[in-house]
Order: C-alpha cells, then structure tokens, then sequence
C-alpha cells in the first residue's frame, strides 16, 4: 500500500511514517501543501493523510483542489486539532473521507488507513481534457480539437501539471518543481518552454487556453481568464 502524509509538525509526521513503514507501507510525505498537492495530482496514492493546519494551503482547500481541480478520487483522511461537528463538516464538504482529532492513536490511524483503501477504489486519471484540449498521460498523446499536438518530454511533463490544475492560477516555482525538481535550470528556460507550448496550444486555434496572470503565474482554462 502506497501512502501519502501531508503534515507540516515533523514529530507528528515522523511517527505516522515510521509506524505505518513498520507495516510494510510505502510512504511519501511532504511538509506544505504545495509540495503535497503536487504530489498527490502527480502520483497514485491508496491514501492520503492530511493535516488540516497547513501554513501555505490549508487541509480544506488542498482536498478541494484534489477533488474538483484534479479530479483525484484517492481516499482522503483529514488530521486536525480542530474536533467542532463544524469543523468536520466543512472537511467532508471539501472531499474528505475521514476525520480524526488529534491527539490521536496510531494503531487507530492505521486501521482507518486499511479500511478506507479497502473500501474506495481509485478511479482511472490517465485521460485529462480542458475544453477541446485532451491529453492521454499513458499513451503520450495530445490533440486539440481532434488535431494531434507532438510535445517533446519537458513541454508534455509541463502539460500535464497545468491540465491537472485546471482553472487556477500557477505560480512560477510550482511550475519549475512540475518539470524539474528540486533541480530547475539556471537560465530562464520555463519561460522559454512556456512560449514554445503557447505556440502549440494557443497560436493555432481561435480560442487561447494558455494564459499568463500577470504578477501571479499561469492559467489553463477554456473559461474567462480573468476569473
């Protein structure tokens, strides 16, 4: 089982990894959100443990964005120190699957984890479309309004981020983290790559989908790029 902490107090983080590592558990985990979310759109995951006081993106808005952005339907238990029926029923509006209140047991933690990627199964995410633009994340494949597009590794690595985050606005370095890492190049080359996808994407068609947010990132959307 593959699992995913998102948790940014490191003593509470390094327990739930360490015990449910004990288990045989393959585990990731990211200490933000950003770094989170990235991972958790980019990669398969049976659960997710999301804590709901996160310093960047909080728990609530990262599930929705998982949810209704990504589409991703991967099982969600949502941590916090926060136990109002309020509080829980804002985290089940935004997609979550499961709560519990910290402090909390792991034997229990770990329980509710077995029971949930028993329970719900993960839907299929490897086709994503924005309007007319859809992408096959398997068979490497772009079209446009049934007109093949041919990207090369970096500009279809970059593609894809953009088109699991639809309708939102990007910033630079979560774009730069998408393609390259912990690794990007010294030059300017995202936006070199930016203008080369612009030319593929947007130039041929009548209606632009790639947008830039001037002092804020960048856009995919088929909607009003303003809005």
């Amino acid at each position: 089982m593959k699992v995913l902490i998102i948790e940014d107090n490191q003593d509470i983080a390094a327990s739930i990894y360490d015990y449910l590592e004990g288990l045989g558990y393959t585990i990731d985990a990211a200490c933000d959100g950003v770094t989170g979310l990235h991972l958790a759109v980019t990669k398969d995951y049976d659960v997710v443990i999301l804590d709901l006081g996160l310093p960047d993106i909080d728990g609530t808005d990262l599930c929705r964005r998982l949810r209704q952005d990504a589409h991703r339907s991967v099982p969600v238990i949502m941590l916090t120190a926060r136990d109002s029926l309020e509080n829980k029923l804002e985290g089940f509006k935004s997609g979550a699957d499961d709560y519990l209140a910290k402090p909390f047991s792991l034997k229990e933690l770990a329980a509710r984890v077995k029971v949930l990627s028993e329970r719900i199964g993960r839907t299929p995410t490897s086709r994503l479309s924005v309007g007319d633009l859809s992408l096959n994340v398997d068979a490497h494949e772009v079209y446009r309004a049934g007109k093949y597009i041919e990207l090369n590794p970096t500009l279809f690595r970059l593609l894809t981020f953009f088109m699991q985050n639809p309708h939102r606005v990007i910033k630079r370095e979560e774009l730069e983290y998408a393609v390259w890492q912990d690794n990007p190049p010294d030059s300017d080359a995202l936006r070199t790559h930016l203008s080369n996808l612009r030319q593929v994407v947007n130039k041929p068609f009548d209606c632009p989908l790639l947008h830039t947010v001037r002092g804020f990132g960048y856009k995919l959307t088929d909607k009003n790029a303003n809005s």
